[in-house]
């Protein structure tokens, strides 16, 4: 009897050190990816990680929950082949930008102001994703000379019909619970072994079934978006903030944004961004909405018409700047 129960603790330990060693594989090229892409400027809020990709007139791309400079790259850097010069942040809580204590909305659309100043930057067209596009509305109400034009892709803002995200740390238990789980790289890299596909409706907000039916090129590109969370606990706070934020968004003077707005969405988008997407576009001054049908958190199956609607938004918006002599410097 002694020797298979020995059998079967080797074969469990074999298993493990298995295990292990294909996670710290992938961790280590999932850090190595970072490396070399970014820089850090000193602004007066804190430093501020950021990425450069592209050239052309300047874009602000703002990341969402689960990113960092890099997914401001990734995801966003189709429009840089359009001919345009994305400058990717960092958010506060995110990578190599540390979460001052008790940051806001606010503050972080300062921080977005005080990087453009160091970097020389005087006016941006602003791209806001997700969570991410919360700080960039708000960029837009406090710093409206900068703004020339503002695209929020799947926004988790505030809408009167939408609920609050169920995932929200509510209590200071749950907030333990969440934090301990996001600081463990282990854990999220199982996960999205194990069971990519929960993963995809859970952290993605996106129907399995909807990548199933993509492409092969867009099943890759949700599979690397889900990959790229990790190094998840490089990523914590930012993820813990946002949880706070987008899960239950407070509503913002929409009114007092003055340029124009593209805001897009998916029906099935399972956060609930369609009707924030409505309420944007129809409050704001000047804005117009785009809604697929399917397509869920990632607009899954539209890639290509995405970038393509939100150039031409742009270039627009910024040929009627230079026509009423208002064009950038």
């Amino acid at each position: 009897m002694r020797y298979p129960i020995l059998f079967f603790l080797l074969l469990l330990v074999l298993s493990a050190a298995a295990l292990w060693l294909l996670f710290d594989r992938d961790m280590r090229e999932l850090k190595a990816r970072l490396h070399g892409r970014s820089q850090i400027v000193e602004t007066s809020i804190g430093p501020v990680e950021y990425g450069i990709a592209g050239d052309g007139h300047a874009v602000l791309a703002i990341h969402g929950s689960g990113g960092g400079f890099d997914q401001g790259l990734e995801f966003i850097g189709p429009l840089a082949e359009y001919g345009f010069r994305l400058i990717a942040p960092s958010r506060f809580g995110y990578l190599r930008t540390p979460a001052p204590e008790r940051f806001t909305l606010e503050s972080q659309a300062d921080a977005y102001a005080d990087l453009l100043e160091r970097l020389g930057v005087e006016k941006v067209v602003v791209l806001g994703g997700s969570a991410g596009a919360l700080s960039a509305m708000q960029f837009a109400i406090r710093h409206p000379q900068r703004c020339e034009a503002l695209v929020l892709l799947v926004p988790a803002s505030y809408a009167p019909d939408r609920r609050p995200n169920e995932s929200a740390a509510k209590s200071r238990f749950a907030e333990t619970v969440m934090m301990t789980a996001l600081r463990s790289d282990f854990l999220f890299w199982s996960a999205i072994r194990v069971a990519p596909d929960a993963m995809t409706r859970l952290i993605l907000a996106t129907e399995p079934a909807v990548v199933r039916g993509a492409d092969q090129e867009d099943q890759a590109r949700v599979r690397e978006v889900l990959r790229h969370i990790l190094p998840v606990s490089r990523r914590a706070k930012g993820l813990l903030f946002d949880s706070h934020t987008a899960g239950n968004p407070p509503p913002m003077d929409l009114e007092k944004i003055n340029c124009p707005v593209l805001a897009i969405s998916a029906e099935d988008d399972l956060y609930g961004t369609a009707a924030s997407a409505r309420h944007v576009a129809a409050s704001v001054q000047d804005g117009r909405l785009h809604l697929y049908r399917r397509g869920g958190h990632l607009l899954v199956g539209h890639d290509e018409h995405v970038w393509r609607t939100i150039s031409s938004f742009i270039s627009e918006a910024l040929a009627d700047k230079d026509a009423e002599g208002g064009g950038s410097s």
